[in-house]
């Protein structure tokens, strides 16, 4: 399935003018209609949220770790 840009940045959760940048930067590839209507591949951007949910799992890991106590705390009064 195939997105303009502007689904593509609602598809992101960014800006119009970010997608943009991306494209020109050569970081999402697109196709250009007989008409010169910018295509995005919409499946090129899978691995990216795979490796976001990935990083939110660790995060949430690590934040439901308990915090180990210290054994050179001394209780001095």
């Amino acid at each position: 399935m195939y997105l303009t840009v502007e689904e593509t940045a609602d598809y992101l959760s960014v800006s119009v003018p970010y997608v943009e940048s991306l494209i020109l930067q050569g970081k999402i590839r697109v196709l250009r209609d007989g008409d010169g209507e910018v295509l995005i591949y919409k499946d090129q951007f899978k691995t990216h949220f795979e490796q976001l949910e990935k990083y939110r799992k660790l995060v949430e890991e690590l934040a439901n770790e308990p915090v180990p106590e210290d054994v050179d705390i001394k209780d001095e009064d």
